[in-house]
């Protein structure tokens, strides 16, 4: 590499990032647990820890509060390899918080401090196209583009990937209560989703989403929109996706479920670092087999397996050393 250029990126994540507060024990209100545990949190910041536990280079792009929750969450990206040169902080507002609630079968509910939340100020004037151009692919949620100007800004990111020939990802990861008029969201989605190489939804939100309980008639409708790579993720039933015309479904290992918090991001963190890995752009994905596919969408379940195995979406993100047994390997081409 010459002297001054800077160094390629992987994958470019974007969107929120929280603090997550875990229980000390399960099964109890808000009220009633006796001590919280910070972790890193926000669906894009999850899978950034996931890929870069992975081995993959990320980066997180996205607003924290200028506070000490702020700090922590750089500090913590940044021990986990994460690239938060990008990752900006402002006095304008704080850091969002959330406190999760764990019923006996690890299933959630969460509780947010959000007013005003840092997150939310997302803007043009943090898109770097130069920076963003560095990775070979890009991903996103939805949960902080409340703000017109950080729709336009994650429309414009999506755009500038797509026409970079970047994999773009978007896992919306539906958080419908912090919108005052859902019909917002789905109106975004709509610009945003026909931008993407790939989408992930879970099985929870193909009706809001696509308009269709059915996961098979999801993925008619996300291809239509011209998502190459639609996903529906199933929990323990594995996932679903589609790859020129044809549906195939993955299973998922069996596993203890102790929380299943960050469990897609877990999924999208291993898609992504095959995607990357393997094809490293839409053009290239093009050529992708529906074995090597299988391969990728199988991985993808292991990592999102080991998440639930523990408690928060990033204490069970695992490192590529745990995964030898499952290590996704090239399909001979015949």
């Amino acid at each position: 590499m010459s002297e001054g250029q800077e160094s390629p990126l992987d994958v470019v994540c974007f969107g929120e990032t929280l603090v997550d507060f875990l229980p000390s024990e399960q099964g109890k209100r808000v009220r009633d647990v006796p001590a919280w545990h910070p972790c890193p949190g926000g669906s894009p910041a999850n899978v950034s820890v996931g890929l870069a536990r992975l081995g993959l280079k990320p980066a997180m792009l996205g607003v924290v509060g200028s506070d000490e929750f702020g700090h922590f969450l750089k500090d913590s990206l940044s021990r986990e390899g994460v690239d938060v040169s990008h990752l900006r902080q402002t006095t304008e507002a704080r850091t969002g918080l959330v406190f999760i609630c764990l019923d006996a079968k690890g299933e959630r509910s969460f509780t947010f401090f959000r007013t005003r939340s840092a997150e939310f100020l997302l803007g043009q004037a943090d898109v770097d196209a130069d920076f963003l151009l560095r990775a070979r692919a890009v991903h996103c949620g939805s949960n902080s583009l409340q703000r017109e100007d950080a729709q336009l800004a994650t429309v414009r990111m999506l755009g500038l990937a797509r026409e970079a020939d970047r994999i773009v990802s978007c896992d919306p990861n539906l958080r419908l209560h912090a919108w005052e008029d859902p019909t917002q969201l789905k109106a975004l989605l709509a610009r945003m989703l026909p931008l993407c190489t790939v989408v992930k939804l879970s099985e929870e939100e193909i009706g809001f989403v696509t308009g269709t309980e059915s996961p098979e008639e999801a993925l008619t409708r996300l291809s239509a929109m011209g998502v190459k790579l639609p996903v529906v993720t199933l929990g323990e039933r594995g996932a679903l996706f589609r790859w020129k015309g044809e549906d195939v479904h993955v299973p998922a290992p069996r596993t203890r479920v102790v929380d299943t918090t960050g469990a897609g991001d877990g999924f999208v963190a291993g898609l992504l670092h095959g995607l990357v890995r393997w094809y490293g752009g839409t053009r290239a994905l093009e050529s992708a087999t529906r074995e090597e596919l299988v391969v990728l969408a199988t991985f993808a379940c292991a990592v999102g397996s080991r998440v639930v195995e523990k408690p928060g979406a990033v204490e069970g993100l695992p490192r590529a050393e745990e995964l030898s047994s499952v290590w996704p390997s090239r399909p001979v081409a015949r």
